[in-house]
């Protein structure tokens, strides 16, 4: 009995000595390391991008997606940026801008003046334009690559031109066939959707049934009918009437409707956005799909003769035009009616030229300055610049309640309508400089129109779910890692009317598909991290 029990102990000794070698042989082994990012932000009071309040959440990224998010204590990464302070958020995307022109070519496509407002994602061809082929567009961003990512439009206008030509008149059955089918080939080719411009010409020469045709078949694809809509004033149709009429095509063909750059333009109808206001929300209620997006001014821009001529008199094109301004009868006709559209933006004290080079004397003045000096009545001035070419214009026509109520809807996205100017080269409009940071330190931090959830919702999360952006404008675990990061003290507008060419301020980091473009701060010379998107 007792060699039993001394066996039993040698096995338990021998058992206690080898557990106990095992353990101090591994005391030196290093722990299992956590996972390895290429990026990681710390600290950070992070906007998802739903509209929801900011929570503390450090963010990191594997290549172009977001791997982790939430409390990474043990996590490391390649590059780590402190963002304690300030605030972590989806890139911004401008759902409405002109800044294809600028990024099919080699010097802007940087898009430096999109970065630092925080824009990672950019929507182009607007209001009825852009280039019919979007694969040769797409090819040449590709080609030479570009700052931020690009969205494409087909446009309506672009379209009936090639068709149609400058002709008043409805498109026959051939011709509106031909322009479904270029509508498709853009569908095909990755658009997200069509734009129209029915204010502008060509785009103004097609009625209600043509808009519906062209955009049912933006509708079969699940893309969106972005519309500078036929009037936002009351040169024709009247506001009410033109935001009605897209609601109607939208009702038609179940297509994503957006009023866009929404506004009351001119004393004619300012005050009448609470009526706008109530005839979107009907439609929405309806079940009608419709949105809109706006930039944060109180003046837009666009063409001299777009603001004052009457459209029947643009019809034939630019020959045409002038043919007509040459016959004293038609001139006269064409004066009475700039006469009453000078009227509607409220005079010739509120329009203030672009560069002309037609005309060096009348750039960057009013035009009632460029009338005074030159001793003619502002029709009369305004004619004579029209014969020369169409002068840019910024056209000071809103006013600040009916741009603080269109701000606040649920709907309302934000964009820019900007181009991508050549810094120092004529007069932009500020907004091409600073729309996004504007909206959030006048709107947002001076004057509490918003709260920064909201204003940030309607940038991203909001903007990406309109358009069909899929796996953006949210930071979320395997989404595409679009980030900024800003300390909201400091993010500014600089832009001015006066002095344009002034970038904007606060976003201390930008992050485009994982790879950062502002640092610290700095532009980064030579990153073009963007991409041309395709809808899926």
């Amino acid at each position: 009995m007792s060699g039993r029990r001394c066996s039993l102990g040698l096995v338990l000794v021998t058992f206690v000595l080898s557990l106990l070698l095992l353990t101090l042989s591994g005391a030196g082994a290093p722990a299992p390391q956590e996972p390895v990012y290429d990026l990681l932000i710390r600290g950070g009071r992070l906007l998802d991008g739903t509209g929801n309040p900011w929570y503390y959440a450090d963010v990191a990224v594997r290549g172009d997606r977001i791997a982790a998010m939430g409390r990474l204590d043990g996590a490391r990464a390649r590059r780590v940026i402190d963002a304690a302070g300030r605030y972590v958020a989806p890139g911004f995307i401008d759902v409405h801008t002109h800044a294809g022109d600028g990024l099919v070519q080699t010097d802007r496509a940087g898009a430096r003046t999109l970065l630092v407002q925080g824009l990672t994602t950019v929507v182009i061809n607007p209001d009825g334009g852009g280039p019919v082929d979007l694969v040769r567009q797409r090819e040449t961003m590709e080609g030479h690559g570009i700052g931020v990512n690009a969205a494409q439009l087909i446009g309506h206008g672009t379209i009936r031109s090639a068709v149609v030509g400058m002709e008043d008149r409805s498109a026959t059955p051939a011709e509106l066939e031909r322009m479904r089918g270029l509508v498709r080939r853009g569908m095909e080719a990755g658009a997200f959707g069509l734009s129209s411009g029915p204010y502008y010409t060509p785009g103004a020469f097609s009625d209600t049934d043509e808009l519906a045709a062209v955009a049912g078949v933006a509708a079969e694809y699940g893309g969106v009918h972005q519309s500078h809509v036929r009037d936002e004033s009351a040169y024709t149709v009247g506001l009410l009437a033109a935001v009605e009429e897209l609601i109607e095509i939208s009702r038609r063909t179940g297509v994503r409707g957006i009023v866009t750059h929404i506004k009351a333009l001119g004393p004619d109808v300012w005050g009448l956005s609470g009526e706008v206001v109530a005839r979107i929300e009907a439609a929405r209620a309806e079940g009608v799909p419709v949105w809109a997006d706006q930039y944060p001014y109180e003046a837009s821009s666009t063409s001299l003769a777009a603001a004052l001529l009457p459209r029947w008199a643009e019809a034939g094109g630019r020959a045409a035009l002038l043919a007509r301004l040459d016959d004293p009868a038609t001139l006269t006709r064409i004066k009475t009616e700039m006469a009453v559209n000078l009227g509607r933006r409220g005079g010739a004290a509120r329009i203030l030229l672009k560069a002309f080079g037609a005309d060096p004397g009348a750039s960057e003045h009013y035009l009632s300055e460029v009338a005074e000096t030159r001793g003619l009545d502002p029709v009369d001035a305004a004619v004579g610049l029209l014969r020369l070419g169409s002068p840019g214009i910024i056209s000071f026509n809103m006013d600040e309640k009916d741009i603080r109520t269109f701000m606040i809807q649920p709907w309302t996205m934000t964009s820019s309508d900007g181009e991508l100017p050549r810094f120092g080269g004529g007069l932009p409009h500020p907004r091409a400089y600073g729309a996004f940071p504007r909206k959030i330190r006048r709107y947002v931090v001076e004057e509490g129109v918003l709260s920064l959830e909201q204003a940030v919702h309607s940038m991203t999360g909001l903007s990406a779910a309109v358009i069909g952006l899929q796996e953006r404008g949210e930071v979320r675990e395997g989404h595409f890692a679009d980030l900024v990061v800003f300390d909201l003290a400091h993010v500014r507008d600089t832009a001015t009317y006066e002095q344009p060419h002034a970038y904007a301020q606060g976003m201390d980091y930008v992050v485009v598909n994982g790879v950062v473009a502002i640092d610290d701060g700095v532009f980064q010379e030579g990153v073009r991290a963007g991409r041309v998107l395709r809808r899926r």
